[in-house]
């Protein structure tokens, strides 16, 4: 399980907001909807980005531009040339290379002030410490175990988990939080995946809406601003635009989360 780590420690949180300097500077234009006390916040947060395809490589990139202090990136693999109708953090030029790597050095590109942890890995039992370390967890994977698995690990350590998800022209969002919301499982109980995850299709407009949705939850999230989508799923249809959010309620009997 290969791991590359861009920056082992946090930047010193004292001043770094000070007028005039380089990170007062870049987070200008949001400083008025989040303030001093939100981009802290963000500052000396960790999220755990579970997938960096065109989902959760867009989610990631916009968490380091908004600020955040430490991400924690697992995917498995190497860059292969379908990846990059979505996939923006890789590049043409590195295809057949590890996709971690890329995802990291670009992220850092973005913002070099971020530490980030990369996993060339997939989500297992064995990933515990990654959920375990973050403030808030994104859910970017392209399968149901793996799925499944995060929602576990979440629910075990009480972490809260964006769920994104998108398929062809439409797009899934909902926010789980342990023992207060339905978990993963509540809102789809398991059972054997009837479809082939690299047969879907993905248009890349469509995977980076859903990402940037998640990074505004993510956002909401830790700042408190806003109303995260808590007890509710947000679903849109790109064609026309057209979207609705449904209430969600748990389920007593969940294997998962019953009991909490």
């Amino acid at each position: 399980m290969a791991k590359i780590t861009a920056q082992t420690a946090l930047p010193g949180l004292n001043g770094f907001l000070a007028a005039g300097t380089e990170e007062s500077l870049r987070y200008e234009r949001q400083h008025k909807l989040l303030g001093t006390a939100g981009q802290r916040k963000l500052k000396e947060a960790t999220v755990l980005v579970a997938g960096i395809g065109g989902l959760g490589g867009t989610a990631a990139l916009y968490l380091a531009a908004a600020g955040i202090g430490r991400l924690i990136l697992a995917h498995e693999g190497i860059i292969r040339e379908p990846d990059l109708n979505r996939q923006i953090l890789m590049d043409a030029g590195r295809v057949g290379k590890e996709r971690i790597a890329t995802a990291v050095r670009n992220l850092k590109r973005i913002n070099p002030d971020v530490a980030i942890e990369g996993h060339n890995a997939k989500i297992t039992a064995e990933s515990e410490p990654w959920v375990r370390r973050a403030d808030l967890v994104i859910d970017a994977r392209y399968d149901f175990p793996e799925r499944y698995e995060l929602n576990r690990l979440c629910v075990a350590k009480g972490k809260p988990l964006v769920e994104a998800a998108m398929y062809g022209f439409e797009v899934s969002l909902t926010m789980i939080v342990p023992g207060l919301t339905p978990c993963l499982a509540c809102l789809y109980p398991e059972r054997e995946q009837e479809w082939e995850p690299f047969g879907f299709p993905v248009l890349g407009a469509t995977s980076g809406l859903a990402g940037c949705l998640a990074a505004m939850e993510a956002v909401k999230w830790i700042t408190g601003v806003g109303r995260p989508l808590i007890h509710r799923m947000l679903r849109i249809n790109t064609l026309d635009m057209s979207q609705y959010a449904v209430s969600l309620r748990r389920n007593p009997d969940c294997a998962c989360c019953k009991g909490m």
